[in-house]
């Protein structure tokens, strides 16, 4: 890939935003963390964001000419114990969390290699050389065991496979993959709305572990933030990261340092 330092159109350092002229494709944008990475990424430039899937990636050439980053949110947790869980919970959880990142990995870095020429849109930009950033939110599951159930721990190991995978599947692309792990997030649910079996959920609710709790195993002592992790998932997205691929970034406040064994989700 080229430096990107040298080309003014991707300098993470212009003054109109790191992602300015981004076409980005963020999946799974309903739920409390993907509506705050597209804040995340519409506050630094992006030119156009869409909640979307696969499909439409023709039509997101067609409009925009371009395609930079693609985030993949989605996820279920499945149930918290195996003897809870059966072989079509198992298969969902996978199909949830591994599908999309294998799905991106395939086909968003042929359409991130397109190159473009200036056009008529708000905040466009040229696009002249190849720049793809693939970001997969995943779990602190994905290396830790103790976090939930079977179901999301196997689960979201995959889905960091497709990650560390990738690397050498994108090489000579000039798109990056990378994974982030969040533990435990305060997405503003209460125990009483929700689903205990984890088949409608991505996280649990903060609320699951006591504030003393927190401050016990919890470097930071406390829940983090949705706006933490798409912090993070811009930093990605941006060439401020342009030399990181296939990486996982835990955002769990210390966590997994502090209790490794019995991680928070």
């Amino acid at each position: 890939m080229a430096d990107i330092e040298s080309k003014s159109p991707f300098s993470p350092y212009r003054a109109d935003g790191k992602l300015y002229g981004f076409v980005c494709v963020v999946s799974g944008a309903d739920q409390p963390v993907g509506e705050a990475i597209i804040l995340e990424l519409a506050a630094h430039g992006a030119a156009c964001i869409y909640d979307s899937t696969l499909s439409l990636i023709d039509e997101i050439l067609n409009t925009w000419g371009r395609l930079d980053v693609w985030v993949c949110i989605s996820g279920l947790l499945g149930p918290p114990s195996i003897t809870n869980t059966t072989p079509a919970d198992l298969q969902k959880c996978f199909e949830a969390n591994t599908y999309a990142p294998f799905f991106a990995l395939k086909y968003a870095p042929p359409a991130m290699g397109k190159l473009c020429e200036k056009r008529n849109y708000p905040n466009a930009d040229v696009k002249d050389i190849k720049y793809g950033s693939i970001v997969v939110v995943g779990s602190v599951a994905s290396s830790y065991g103790g976090c939930w159930g079977p179901c999301y721990t196997m689960s979201s190991h995959a889905a960091l496979g497709a990650v560390r995978s990738g690397v050498a599947v994108l090489k000579g692309t000039g798109v990056r993959i990378n994974c982030i792990s969040p533990g435990q997030i305060d997405v503003g649910v209460d125990l009483s709305n929700f689903d205990m079996r984890g088949m409608t959920a991505h996280l649990p609710p903060a609320s699951m572990q006591s504030k003393e709790s927190q401050r016990s195993t919890i470097g930071l002592e406390r829940a983090g933030l949705p706006t933490e992790v798409a912090r993070v998932a811009g930093f990605l997205a941006s060439g401020f990261s342009s030399y990181i691929t296939g990486a996982n970034m835990v955002v769990d406040g210390g966590a997994s340092i502090m209790c490794p064994l019995t991680v928070p989700v």
